[in-house]
Formats: C-alpha cells, structure tokens, sequence
C-alpha cells in the first residue's frame, strides 16, 4: 500500500528542516524535488569509494565506474520502455536536451519558411531554442491554440498543421497550468504527414509512466532533479536513427573515435558522441538511483496519489473567496492568486508560515498572453506532500487580507 508518512521517512529534509521556525512544507517540486536518502548514498558511495573517471582506464576501479554508469542508462532506458539503452542520451538537464534536438537535428534540416509548432504555455527551455533557430533559418516558429480551459487538443493541433510543418514540440504536462497533452494521438497524427515530434517531459516523467515506444515520439527530454535526482543531469531519449542523424554540440575527449592534423574527425556513435568530456557520472549513478526508488514506489502509485491529493488541495482553496484559481483540472501545478495580493507578496506570506512555493511567471513568460494576468502563485505536489500540508496552505491563504493590512500599514 502507499503509505505516504512511511515515504517521508525516506526525505532528510522533510525531517527536522524548518523555514521561518516551522517545520518546513515543501510545495515547489516543479522547480526541484526533494531527495531521498537513497539518492543521497548513491552519489556519496560514488565520490568516496569508487570515484574514478568512466570510459577512460584499463583498471579494476575505472571498470567498476563504467559499470554504474552505464548501468544507470539501463535503468533509465528501462524506466521510460526505450528500445535500446544507446537511445539514452545524458545531457545537463532538459534544457540542454531541447538545445541538442533544436541544433544539432533540427538546425541542420530545416529551411525557410517551414514551420515548427508550439504553444504558449510552454517552458522557456521549448521555446527559446526554436525563436534562435527562426532567426537563423528563416524558419517559423507559429502557436497551437489552447481551448478555453488552456489545454492543447487534438482538434487544435490538426487546424494548426499546414504543409509546411516539420516539427512539432510540446510539453506533456505544461509547467504552469498542469494540463496533459494527448502526446500518442498527436504523434500518430504528426507521423502521416512526415512530421517530427520533441516533447518536454519534465514534468511528466518524474509524475507518471511514460512508455515513449507507447507514446512513439521521436525525441524526449526530461530532468533529473525534478525526478528525485541530483542537479546538473538530463536525459535526451531520441530514436536511435534520429540520434545517429544529430549532431553534436559539444565536442572534445570520449565523442570521437579519431582525429588528425587536417582536422578530420571521426565520431564515435550514439550516445557517445554527445557525452565529450568526463560526464556527471555522480549524477548519471544518483539519477539511476532515483529511478529505483521511484520503481520500487511505482509510478502509478504515485500518479495515483497525487491526482488524489491534488483533487483535495483544488477542493479546498475552492472554498475560499479570496483567491482566483486558474487550472482547477489538470494533473500538475496549481496556478492561483491571492486577490489583491502581488504573487511575490503572497509567497512572503506562504513563506511566514513556513510553506514554499512559487511566484512569478515560471520562465512560461508568454503565457500571459492566455491567462490575461502576468504572474501567479503555483503549487507543485509530489508523492511526499500530504493533505495536512494542504490544510496548512489553505489557513495561510485565508489571511491573505490580513497580511494585505499588515504591508500597507
């Protein structure tokens, strides 16, 4: 069974951490997760029994670090049902992964005038790559429009496809109104009319199963740190002939099988030849960790869980007069406003009480061009968030006039 305070147990900073003089509710895990033990060990154990370099020593001790490391891309290959675990690409983070697909597959590809579609609701990282690429190619870069509710459909995504799309890159949960994209429709759409799809799973991956060959997106990019997992370590899944097509954008030692004077280079395949230099491995082995735990957990479990939880959040902050809520559906972030509270000035209330989340526009800085409103307050739940902790938020909210009195006195 899932037992949520048993999982708590597990989280070093869920036990004893305060904020302010309390005990500390975390409500940010859209930015970053908390991580358990388990994870912490992992990278411990690495830097201080074994830390040696990977892909580089005919040792014992270099042996045993390939081993985790690539052991670590298994498990993640495992984790998202990839085909091959050479369809794993470790990369910073989702944002490098994005950069990766944009110009090293994309760039080379595309020509004047085609299209690549997104959305207004999606993270800087998914848009800020394809704005360089427009500037570049002459390509366009045009919207998807969200229905009424802000989510993206299957019908919209159909008006939005003209003969000269080529790429279409969306968010499977979007990082701020928390809808789900139909990603396998879409994508069976997208394939009749030779059209490739990238999508941003950073927000769905660490929350619920992903099976790409299910889903059947050519490319996938997602973060450790929002999965339980250490900082600095991304995942780029593509498909391996995709892969074999991209190039690089970092270049330099473990990405090439040879070189000479004349500048003749010669790489080395998928995924090595995106991994130059000595890679993460702390965060390649802390994120292989992560993903253990969150098996050994399941992740139906916890999408479960947290549909449940979010569900009882929505259902309480609905009671209260005091705040405009603006994704009351969805299965990710609550994205709400204290009325007539700034969104920084509602977190430094949240924050007296000891709770953490959000403010501000969450690098989705078009997306109030849909909302009509420039910033919000968002909470983000993850599995080791409990109803008492909602019943905590909901009582910090209620005094938002209060503390609209107290900064104007």
């Amino acid at each position: 069974m899932f037992d949520v305070y048993k999982i708590r147990k597990d989280f070093p900073m869920l036990n004893g951490k305060t904020m302010q003089g309390k005990p500390l509710i975390y409500l940010d895990s859209g930015a970053t997760a908390l991580k358990p033990k388990k994870v912490i060990d992992a990278v411990c154990e690495y830097l201080s029994d074994y830390s040696g370099n990977c892909h580089r020593g005919d040792y014992d001790l270099s042996y045993e670090v390939d081993v985790a490391f690539e052991g670590a891309r298994k498990k993640i290959a495992n984790f998202i049902n990839a085909e091959d675990q050479n369809e794993i690409v470790f990369t910073s983070g989702a944002s490098e992964s994005l950069n990766l697909v944009a110009f090293g597959y994309v760039y080379p590809r595309i020509k004047k005038d085609e299209e690549i579609l997104v959305t207004v609701a999606e993270h800087a990282s998914n848009l800020l790559p394809w704005f360089e690429i427009e500037k570049a190619t002459g390509a366009k870069v045009k919207y998807i429009e969200l229905n009424e509710e802000g989510k993206i459909t299957l019908e919209n995504v159909e008006k939005a496809i003209t003969p000269m799309t080529r790429i279409i890159s969306i968010a499977q949960i979007t990082n701020v109104l928390g809808f789900e994209a139909p990603v396998k429709e879409i994508t069976a759409l997208a394939h009749t009319k030779g059209i490739k799809v990238v999508v941003d799973g950073a927000q769905s991956v660490p929350h619920m199963p992903v099976d790409v060959t299910d889903l059947d997106v050519d490319f996938l990019a997602f973060s450790g740190h929002k999965m339980c997992g250490p900082t600095g370590i991304g995942v780029l899944y593509g498909k391996y002939d995709l892969l074999q097509k991209t190039n690089p954008i970092r270049f330099g030692g473990g990405s090439n099988a040879r070189f000479n004077s004349c500048g003749i280079v010669s790489l080395k395949n998928a995924p090595a030849k995106f991994e130059a230099g000595t890679p993460n491995i702390e965060g390649a082995i802390g994120l292989g960790a992560a993903v253990d735990y969150l098996s050994a957990i399941g992740m139906r479990n916890i999408h479960q869980y947290e549909l449940e939880l979010r569900h009882y959040a929505i259902e309480k902050l609905s009671q209260l007069d005091n705040l405009d809520i603006y994704n009351k559906d969805g299965a990710g972030p609550i994205a709400f406003n204290i009325k007539g509270v700034f969104s920084q000035d509602g977190a430094s209330l949240l924050n007296s009480k000891g709770i953490a989340v959000r403010s501000g526009q969450h690098c989705a800085k078009i997306l109030d061009e849909y909302l009509k409103v420039s910033q919000t307050l968002r909470v983000s739940l993850y599995f080791y968030n409990t109803k008492e902790e909602i019943d905590q938020l909901v009582e910090a909210c209620k005094k938002g006039d209060d503390f609209l009195d107290a900064f104007f006195r």
